[in-house]
């Protein structure tokens, strides 16, 4: 398996949000974004806006809280659920498993903030999504998967390229 990677400069939340809003319609069921980085790196603001752009593709409006203290939010858009799992809390991979995520893994868009806490239950087909803040208080997105994920990984650097 080859590894597919891309680095992106997103020099504010606005660029985030555009990201996450490209990224939206271009994933299915079956697909699991891991998104790590330090708190405020920009995950949970990714993540609601990638949640909301898909939700209004549907017609549909909600808000779209930080799963910090449920730990999942799911959300119905247009037939395909969507899994925001902030996995912050947990001590141990075994309280993984009791939310349900490995069968989400399966048949919804899951994005899964704090994914080291998933340990062996890590999807091994997952897209890594990796934030850190820049000294110019935007956020560098480096974005990792196999073989799966290489068409979509290079679309993801070439849009880094037009729209940072």
């Amino acid at each position: 398996m080859t590894t597919a990677s891309a680095a992106l400069t997103l020099p504010s939340p606005e660029a985030t949000a555009a990201l996450a809003e490209w990224l939206a319609p271009r994933l299915m069921p079956g697909d699991v974004l891991l998104l790590s980085g330090p708190i405020g790196a920009g995950k949970t603001h990714f993540a609601r806006a990638l949640i909301q752009a898909r939700l209004a593709a549907a017609g549909l409006h909600e808000d779209v809280p930080s799963p910090t203290f449920t730990l999942v939010q799911v959300y119905d858009a247009g037939g395909v659920e969507i899994w925001h799992a902030d996995l912050y809390r947990l001590t141990h991979p075994d309280e993984a498993v009791e939310l349900g995520l490995e069968q989400a893994f399966d048949t919804a868009i899951c994005l899964v903030e704090w994914p080291d806490r998933l340990g062996a239950a890590t999807p091994a087909d997952a897209l890594a999504l990796r934030f850190a803040a820049t000294e110019e208080d935007g956020r560098r997105m480096t974005a990792t998967g196999g073989d799966r994920w290489a068409g979509l990984v290079e679309a993801l650097g070439q849009w880094g390229r037009q729209d940072a």
